[in-house]
């Protein structure tokens, strides 16, 4: 697609109305002062359900141009309050995001149709745990015979922002704590198959934010979104910079966009277990961790590789862990209805309806019936190079490979894990065997017996977010993640020693 070029004068003259109304008031009302908590002149109304209205209210665009001008508006607005009214907008997106867990959690599965329903609302409620704000904006001081000098972290202004089908508004949710927290604002291409919840959680926030500091549209989401909306934000000049969580497509167009470019891309992680682990622990946490919301996370582990000497005591754990387990042939049959092969670069893919499906509905595609409490189908695959081992499946369905030793445990998943750098598990008691595998995987994410979600703060230390930036190198982000540092230097004052 070519660069879209867009009209100065048009940017400026929507920049202009825009600010005029936030200056004075939508219909002739005042803008609330900072902190004053006063309603809204203007309803947030019910759910988005249908065309998002170009009003400009609450966040709510189908025009890229106009909502780049508002968000460019609100980024002035915000540079002008305080680090703590930075903090009372985050906290107010997480209280939304906690509050009406169950309510959003239910909209998003009824647009998407994907992932384990119950599990929903858990994925908002993580955001309040896991997201960092202005707390990590911590500035640097260099003193000494010369003077002093000051490093401190700068927005960058206008953030471009895709978010995916498989978390639509926990990403966005987690992206909008993280960069307001630094002191952007954000313009987002959702994507098309969960752009409703995207949109209605972006007025519940920008609402929100409205109601408490008189600034609106901080977070601008774009209805109705298509490919060239998408491109048009990458190559829009009031664009300062992108994140992208998505798949190779997104994240290849984003980095040939010219710009800056945040990209949390596709994963595909491995899981080894070496003959020393505790089988018992390793299959709790193989089906925690790769049965959250029906495996759609890109961290949940995909495929397993075992020490033959401990194949079949694995085996017998993760049926007692919940699991179900299908003969080789079975998932042979299953691999040909639930994943294609790409003709033009060779790559499995899963079939789209059955990414984040139920393990009983997949199962009863080869017409196996399994009951209804099963979390996850497993089963041995003859190779490493089985289409469920290969693809990025994202479903409850767990191929296992028996290996001769540990060697080639780490062999096979170097060669699974594509070289994403994404994420990595492995179950062992033997410090060289995890030093060695971390060594070989080099990924973003390595977890040592646990399950995966334990990697970005679900269960394990630290902090966490729905945009783990493995491919650009910026791991899981921050706020610091989308700022510039500044420098302030004063020469031969200011140091009082």
């Amino acid at each position: 697609m070519s660069q879209v070029q867009v009209d100065e004068s048009l940017v400026r003259n929507l920049v202009e109305k825009v600010l005029q109304h936030v200056q004075t008031g939508w219909g002739g009302r005042v803008a609330p002062t900072p902190g004053a908590g006063v309603a809204s002149p203007v309803s947030a109304g019910p759910p988005v359900r249908g065309a998002v209205q170009a009003d400009s209210r609450f966040g709510q665009f189908t025009d890229v141009d106009q909502a780049v001008a508002a968000a460019r508006v609100a980024h002035r607005a915000l540079m002008q309050r305080s680090l703590a009214q930075r903090a009372v907008a985050c906290d107010l997106i997480r209280n939304i995001c906690t509050v009406q867990a169950d309510e959003l959690g239910r909209m998003e599965y009824e647009e998407t149709k994907i992932g384990h329903p119950p599990h929903k609302p858990e994925k908002l409620r993580l955001v309040s745990r896991i997201a960092q704000g202005i707390e990590v904006l911590r500035s640097e001081c260099f003193s000494g015979d010369h003077g002093l000098t000051v490093e401190e972290h700068a927005p960058w202004g206008v953030i471009g922002v895709i978010t995916p089908v498989t978390h639509s508004l926990p990403t966005l949710a987690n992206n909008a704590v993280n960069m307001i927290a630094g002191g952007n604002s954000l313009v987002v291409n959702p994507h098309p198959s969960g752009w409703r919840i995207a949109a209605h959680g972006a007025r519940l926030f920008n609402q929100a934010i409205y109601e408490k500091l008189g600034i609106d549209n901080l977070i601008c989401v774009i209805g109705s979104p298509t490919l060239e909306s998408a491109q048009k934000i990458f190559k829009h000049p009031g664009v300062d910079i992108l994140c992208v969580t998505g798949g190779p497509g997104a994240v290849a167009a984003a980095m040939a966009s010219g710009k800056r470019a945040i990209c949390a891309g596709p994963g595909n992680p491995p899981v080894v277990v070496d003959a020393s682990a505790d089988i018992a622990n390793a299959a709790r946490c193989i089906v925690e961790g790769a049965t959250f919301d029906n495996n759609l996370l890109c961290l949940s582990e995909k495929e397993l590789f075992v020490e033959a000497a401990i194949f079949d005591k694995l085996m017998a754990a993760l049926t007692n862990a919940g699991a179900c387990r299908l003969s080789p042939d079975q998932m042979d049959k299953l691999a040909a209805a639930c994943i294609d092969k790409d003709a033009a670069t060779g790559h499995y893919i899963a079939r789209r309806q059955f990414v984040g499906a139920e393990p009983a509905a997949i199962a009863r595609e080869i017409g196996v019936e399994v009951p209804p409490a099963c979390r996850m189908l497993f089963g041995q695959v003859g190779t490493n190079l089985h289409p469920f081992v290969q693809a990025e499946q994202m479903m409850p369905v767990m191929p296992v490979v028996s290996c001769r030793g540990f060697d080639q445990c780490v062999e096979f998943a170097l060669q699974a894990e594509h070289g994403f750098r994404h994420t990595a598990v492995i179950h062992s008691r033997l410090v060289d065997h995890m030093t060695q595998m971390g060594k070989a995987m080099d990924t973003t994410l390595y977890v040592k017996n646990g399950p995966s979600l334990a990697g970005d703060a679900a269960g394990g230390e630290g902090y966490g977010s729905y945009s783990i930036a493995c491919g650009t190198g910026e791991g899981v982000t921050t706020p610091l993640t989308f700022t510039r540092t500044r420098r302030c230097t004063m020469v031969d004052n200011l140091r009082i020693i």
